[in-house]
C-alpha cells in the first residue's frame, strides 16, 4: 500500500553534515506520523526523531540541537538534516511511517510501514 525509499547518507568527517530523505509512494494518505530510526553497529535499533502530520517534532536526547526532522506532504517526502555529526552517529538508518489507527481498523491501511534507509558513517 505504501512504499518508502530512503536516500542520502554517506561518509562524512566528524563535525560535518548529511541529509537523509525518505520518499513515500502508493497510498500516501495512509501516512500519519513519520520518523527515523537508526541501528549503530552492534547495537539495537533506536528512535531518532519523529514528526506528526501537523509538524510536531520529537527528538532523541542524543540528537537534540543537532538534527532537524521535516516533511513535505506535497512531495510525500521526509527529511532528516543532521549537523555536527560524530562517530557515535554511525548507523544504518530506517524510515518509519505510521497510519492513523482508525484507518487501520477500517482495513484501509496497514498499521505501519518501514524501509531501510542509507548508511551514515562518520569518521573521526
Amino acid at each position: 500500500q505504501v512504499q518508502l525509499v530512503g536516500s542520502g547518507g554517506g561518509l562524512v568527517q566528524a563535525g560535518g553534515s548529511l541529509r537523509l530523505s525518505c520518499t513515500a509512494s502508493g497510498r500516501t494518505s495512509c501516512i500519519s506520523a513519520v520518523g527515523w530510526y537508526r541501528q549503530p553497529p552492534g547495537n539495537q535499533r533506536e528512535p531518532v526523531a519523529a514528526i506528526t502530520r501537523d509538524n510536531s517534532a520529537q527528538y532523541a536526547d542524543s540528537v537534540k540541537g543537532r538534527f532537524t526532522i521535516s516533511r513535505d506532504n506535497a512531495d510525500s517526502t521526509l527529511y532528516l538534516q543532521m549537523n555536527a555529526l560524530n562517530p557515535a552517529d554511525t548507523a544504518v538508518s530506517y524510515c518509519h511511517a505510521v497510519a492513523d489507527p482508525a484507518d487501520t481498523v477500517k482495513g484501509m491501511c496497514d498499521a505501519d510501514y518501514r524501509a531501510q534507509g542509507p548508511q551514515v558513517t562518520v569518521s573521526s
